[in-house]
């Protein structure tokens, strides 16, 4: 059954790692089993050289990276249904295994119930997975493979039936959280999300705040997505407890002022459809070990 699963790969790049970009497209055509087609989206930019058989879409701006991935899933059909599997890769990544599709194929083929899969990412030079890339509360151990509730953004595969069933990744998010979002909506339907510790993109250690924008995304996204998917009595809790631990990691003044820009905009810009998720799906939160009000 795994045998006949297709894969496909979605890659976005601003065109300025064309080296990276290389090096991954190469850990892709080296997997094992059937090859896996692969879309790279110049996202704003221009595509550098790739691969004969690797498909590119250059779009005229920059859509964000949740706008540049679904951009990347309808290139595989509506809802990228000319595959089973989607890879999502960050294109300064590597696949560190040969085998990484096939593991996908054996665990989507071997659980009808599983709808994504979050990599482990470890650096290149001394294989440490940061804290912060293992996608639970309890992240001591990140050789410990379980299920959670999130998955992480530049290294995971999706089950092509989840995006049919719950739609893509939220456009307007542009940066950060967008796959909370994705993974609360799958989780509502009933789908399970799986970290695992044995599929590895390396990627080289960076702190996330070195994008200019993202103390102000990153807050207002937070009040987007509880505002979408919470029921009513959460939203607030939600949003305080991740008030109090921003304010716990004592950051700059200049990054306060921005996530307090960003808290507010959350709260007075449209933040798309509202779809809280039933009580019974955060009673199913809870039991994976991360209730959302954290």
């Amino acid at each position: 059954m795994s045998a006949g699963m297709k894969v496909g790969a979605v890659v976005i790049t601003m065109g300025n790692r064309p080296d990276e970009l290389r090096a991954l497209l190469d850990s892709v055509a080296k997997q094992d089993g059937d090859p896996v087609r692969v879309v790279v989206v110049g996202n704003g930019s221009p595509v550098p050289d790739v691969p004969e058989g690797v498909k590119t879409v250059e779009l005229p701006e920059n859509l964000g990276i949740p706008g540049g991935r679904n951009v990347g899933i309808e290139a595989f059909g509506p809802s990228g249904r000319d595959v089973d599997i989607l890879l999502f890769l960050d294109d300064d990544g590597l696949l560190a295994h040969t085998d990484t599709a096939e593991l996908c194929r054996k665990a989507f083929a071997d659980d009808p119930s599983l709808g994504i899969i979050s990599f482990r990412i470890a650096d290149p030079d001394t294989g440490v997975t940061q804290r912060r890339h293992v996608p639970r509360l309890r992240a001591s151990d990140p050789m410990r493979s379980s299920r959670v509730t999130t998955f992480l953004g530049g290294a995971n595969a999706v089950r092509t039936q989840v995006l049919a069933e719950v739609g893509g990744l939220p456009d307007e998010f542009f940066y950060a959280h967008e796959e909370t979002d994705l993974a609360w909506r799958a989780l509502d339907a009933g789908w399970m999300i799986d970290y695992r510790s044995d599929m590895v993109l390396y990627h080289p250690t960076t702190a996330p705040s070195r994008h200019a924008v993202y103390h102000r995304m990153v807050a207002r996204n937070r009040v987007w997505l509880a505002r979408r998917n919470l029921p009513a009595p959460l939203v607030p809790v939600y949003l305080g407890v991740w008030l109090l631990l921003t304010l716990l990691r004592r950051p700059s003044g200049p990054a306060l002022k921005a996530w307090f820009g960003g808290f507010k905009e959350g709260w007075t810009s449209p933040c798309g459809p509202r779809r809280p998720m039933k009580w019974r799906t955060v009673w199913r939160l809870t039991r994976l070990g991360r209730p959302p009000v954290i």
